[in-house]
Order: structure tokens, then C-alpha cells, then sequence
């Protein structure tokens, strides 16, 4: 049976993408998955080979006939996102980056003269990398992610790790307790909940956790940069304790995270650094609480 690590955050900026990267550096057999695909960047550490792609269509535009509108201005007064607006000619058009796919302006022309088309939203790859497969996807400007393009990149990933045989797919979740998160966690082993000791921080962390609690999903706890504010850290501590969320570790911060990034590598292939050596004991007891699952 596969298994699959959801690395999550309630908020932006923690530092889970990093920890993810590194995970995948560690773990032996596994397939990785980048699922953050509203702002996605795992690409940038694992720098993949792209081996194969598919288009994804994820909603709906708004397209009007010009030839067959009556100019009665309805479509228009109906958007309420202002996406329906004249063109130099004077002739009713949609706005593709401003259109939110609602169809309102489809249900009230009274000349039927909008089409209202399957849209093209981004991609989704499957590619090679240093590490191993990784399954990711891109959105193109201005599209929305309701956790569809999730559900198709995570689908792919346990089906590319069934087929080679491996029992781990490591997941790089979206922040947040969105759609996308939701879509992300359902059904996951388990989920590493990477969060730092600030009001924000603790607050996001909280509320992930409660949604990590509501699926059914284990959850365990990471604080990263825990050094910044060691009160905030030890009230996570207590708080994550109190409602036996497992404790997988405690990071400092640590400039090399950067220099890092900066290299298109993950913190724990720096050699010789102090910080590899700690990601990895977390890296251990995270893999101590999929073996439990």
C-alpha cells in the first residue's frame, strides 16, 4: 500500500517547501509531488526533466458572439466583476483574465449569443529529477486552483509510485485551509505541519491542525526558525502536546536555507552543514510515525 506524507502549513513562508526537498533527498524509494500549484516551486530545487505533460481544463469562460449579440448591455450590467466591456468598435467582449467563469452573463443574454466553453487553465508534468519522479503542475495567469489540478496531480503521483513499486509518495502541500488544502490532505498517512513562532504563525498552525483533525488525518508538528521567539515556541509545544499532536522536531533559522535555494539544492546536500544534521533527525522521526500509520 502506498503511503503518502502531506507537508502543510496554515500559513505562507514556513518553510515547507524546504523541508519537503529535503525529505525527498532523504527518503530512499518514493515519488514526489508538488500539489502547492497555485504558486508552486519545488521545480526550483529538484530542477526536473519534464517527461511528459497534460493540458488541464479546470472551469469555464465566457465567449460572446458578436455576430448574433443585440448590444442590449445585460451581460455587462449582470458581471459583477466588470469582465463584459465594449472594444474600440463599440462591440460587447470578455475580458479573459477579469472573467471568473460564473456564467451569470450566459444565463441572462436574452439573445443566447454567449458560448460558454471548457477553458484551458495549465498543465500538469511528470518528471525525472535527481531525487526521483516528480508529479507538478503550472497554472497559467490569472486561473484559480479549486482543487481539481490537486486532485489530478496527487492521483498521479500514488498511480506513478504504484506502477514503480514504491511505498511513499511525499507530498508538497498548499498553505492554508483551502480547497486546495482540503484536496491535498483527504485521505493523506500522514500530515508534517510546518509552522514558526509568531501570533500569525501559531494562529494558521491551529487552524490546519483542526482540519487535519476533522479528515481524519494524522497530523505531527515541525517548528521551524523556533529560535526568533522560543516563548511562541514553547506554546506551540505545549499547545500541539495538549491535543497529542506528535512533536517531529524544533529548527533554528539558519542562512543556509538561503544559500541553499540560491543553489537549487536542498538544505540537507549542503555537506557539512549543522542544519542538514537536524533536518535529518526530523526526517527520522517523521518516518518513525509513517511506519505506525
Amino acid at each position: 500500500m502506498v503511503k503518502e506524507l502531506v507537508v502543510i502549513s496554515g500559513k505562507g513562508g514556513t518553510g515547507k517547501t524546504s523541508l519537503a526537498a529535503s525529505f525527498a533527498a532523504l527518503a530512499r524509494d518514493k515519488v514526489m509531488a508538488d500539489c502547492d500549484v497555485d504558486a508552486a516551486d519545488l521545480h526550483l530545487v529538484l530542477q526536473p526533466d519534464i517527461q511528459r505533460r497534460q493540458t488541464f481544463s479546470g472551469g469555464h469562460k465566457a465567449v460572446i458572439r458578436g455576430q448574433d449579440c443585440t448590444g442590449c448591455g445585460l451581460c455587462e450590467e449582470a458581471c459583477r466583476f466588470e469582465a463584459v466591456r465594449r472594444d474600440k468598435g463599440g462591440v460587447f467582449c470578455v475580458d479573459e483574465l477579469s472573467c471568473e467563469g460564473c456564467g451569470v452573463c450566459v444565463r441572462f443574454c436574452p439573445a443566447k449569443a454567449i458560448d460558454f466553453p471548457e477553458r484551458e487553465s495549465g498543465e500538469w508534468y511528470v518528471s525525472q529529477t535527481r531525487h526521483g519522479t516528480l508529479v507538478h503542475a503550472r497554472l497559467g495567469a490569472a486561473e484559480e486552483n479549486s482543487g481539481k489540478l490537486v486532485t489530478q496531480v496527487r492521483r498521479e503521483a500514488s498511480r506513478m509510485a504504484a506502477e514503480q513499486g514504491v511505498g511513499l509518495v511525499i507530498v508538497d502541500g498548499p498553505p492554508g485551509i483551502g480547497c486546495p488544502v482540503i484536496a491535498s490532505l483527504a485521505g493523506a498517512s500522514l500530515a508534517l505541519i510546518v509552522t514558526e513562532p509568531t501570533v500569525s504563525g501559531r494562529h494558521d498552525m491551529e487552524r490546519v491542525a483542526e482540519l487535519c483533525r476533522r479528515l481524519g488525518v494524522s497530523a505531527a508538528v515541525c517548528v521551524n526558525k523556533c529560535d526568533i521567539n522560543p516563548f511562541v515556541t514553547a506554546e506551540i509545544c505545549r499547545w500541539s502536546q495538549e491535543r497529542a499532536l506528535a512533536m517531529a522536531g524544533e529548527l533554528p533559522y539558519d542562512a543556509v536555507v538561503t544559500r541553499a535555494q540560491l543553489a537549487g539544492r536542498s538544505v540537507v546536500e549542503m555537506d557539512g552543514e549543522p542544519m542538514a544534521g537536524l533536518i535529518r533527525q526530523v526526517w527520522e522521526r517523521v518516518h518513525g510515525l509513517l511506519e505506525k500509520q
